[in-house]
C-alpha cells in the first residue's frame, strides 16, 4: 500500500494482518482507519446498512442483497413464490421503520422485532397481530405510502402460508440475532459515504475458513459501491475527490453482489 495525497483503500483483509502490518503507517500519513471485522466483533467498529438508505429504491437494494446472501426455511426458500413473499415482507418492514421509526430504532434489531410480533393464526383468518395493526394505522394515515403498498401484497398470502413465509424469515435472519452482532449493526461509524471525500483506510476483516458472516460484508460492499457511485455522479461531476482503490483479497468468496459480474 503506497501512500499518495489523493487516494483512499478498502482492503478485505482475512485474518486481520494487513491492518496489523499497515495501520500505524496509514495514520502516521494522515488517514482515518475504519475497520469491519467480522472475526471478533468486539474489535469492529459498528456498522449499520439502515444508515445507508436514502430513497424506495435504496431499500429494495438491501432486500435484494439480503436475500441474495442469506438462506431462507428448507426447500421452499429456493421456490420462486415464497422468496417474493420473503421480498414483500422485507421491503414492507424496512420501509415501515426507515420512515416512521426514530433514527435509534432504524436496524436490524427492529426489523428482527417486527418480524417475531408478526403471529399469525391458522385458524383465524380475522386475527390482526400487532404488526398488522400498525400498518392499519398507517395506511389509514396514508394509503399509498410504501411500506403499506409493500405489506398489502404480502397479507395476500393467508393463514398456513403466512406461518411458513414468517419461519423462513426467521430462519434467513437467524445470524442477525446474534446479540453481538445486533450490537454492531445497532449504529454506524463507518461512513462509507465520505470514504471518497476524506483520506481514508477502511480494513474488512473476514476469515479465510468460515463465512458464516460474510454476507454481513456483501451487504456493506454492495452499499459502498452505490454510495461510491452516487455521490460521483451527482455531486462531483463523475469523479470523487480521494480515488478510491479496492484490495479486494478473496473477493469471489465474500458472498453476492446484485448485478456484480
Amino acid at each position: 500500500m503506497q501512500m499518495t495525497d489523493h487516494v483512499s483503500y478498502v482492503v478485505t483483509d482475512p485474518k486481520g494482518t494487513i491492518i496489523v502490518e499497515c495501520g500505524k503507517m496509514l495514520v502516521n500519513g494522515g488517514y482515518r482507519i475504519k475497520v469491519l471485522n467480522t472475526i471478533n466483533f468486539k474489535k469492529s467498529m459498528h456498522y449499520n446498512p439502515f444508515h445507508y438508505i436514502r430513497s424506495e429504491k435504496d431499500i429494495l437494494k438491501l432486500v435484494n442483497t439480503i436475500i441474495a446472501n442469506t438462506k431462507g426455511e428448507g426447500e421452499k426458500s429456493t421456490e420462486d413464490f415464497w422468496v417474493k413473499a420473503e421480498r414483500l415482507l422485507y421491503s414492507a418492514l424496512i420501509g415501515y421503520i426507515w420512515y416512521e421509526a426514530p433514527e435509534e430504532e432504524q436496524n436490524f434489531s427492529t426489523l428482527l422485532e417486527f418480524i417475531n410480533a408478526s403471529e399469525t393464526r391458522e385458524d383465524d383468518e380475522e386475527f390482526k397481530n400487532a404488526v398488522d395493526e400498525l400498518f392499519e394505522e398507517l395506511e389509514a394515515e396514508n394509503p399509498e405510502h410504501f411500506a403499506v403498498r409493500q405489506y398489502r401484497k404480502y397479507k395476500l398470502a393467508a393463514g398456513k402460508t403466512a406461518k411458513s413465509i414468517l419461519i423462513s424469515c426467521g430462519a434467513r435472519l437467524a445470524p442477525f440475532d446474534i446479540q453481538e452482532l445486533r450490537e454492531i449493526m445497532s449504529y454506524d461509524e463507518m461512513e462509507l459515504d465520505m470514504i471518497g471525500d476524506q483520506r481514508t483506510a477502511m480494513f474488512v476483516i473476514i476469515s479465510d475458513t468460515d463465512d458464516t458472516f460474510n454476507f454481513v460484508v456483501a451487504i456493506m460492499y454492495t452499499q459502498l459501491f452505490n454510495l461510491l457511485c452516487d455521490k460521483a455522479d451527482d455531486e462531483h461531476g463523475g469523479r470523487l475527490p480521494y480515488h478510491v482503490r479496492l484490495l479486494l483479497d478473496e473477493f469471489s468468496n465474500i458472498g453476492q453482489i446484485p448485478k456484480f459480474d
